[in-house]
């Protein structure tokens, strides 16, 4: 019953902790271009010399 009166306010502090984070990403911005990545991976870089 000790363990529990612990680990039940870290888990909800954990889980906060998440959420804020999850919406500070989404208030920067973080998930605006998720195409962009996954097209410029397809791109052949021509500025690249040996």
């Amino acid at each position: 019953m000790t363990a529990l009166s612990v680990l039940v306010p870290l888990t909800l502090v954990m889980g906060a902790a998440g959420l804020l984070a999850f919406l500070w990403s989404m208030r920067s911005k973080q998930y605006e271009d998720l195409d962009g990545a996954a097209e410029r991976i397809l791109l052949d870089d021509d500025d690249i010399t040996d």
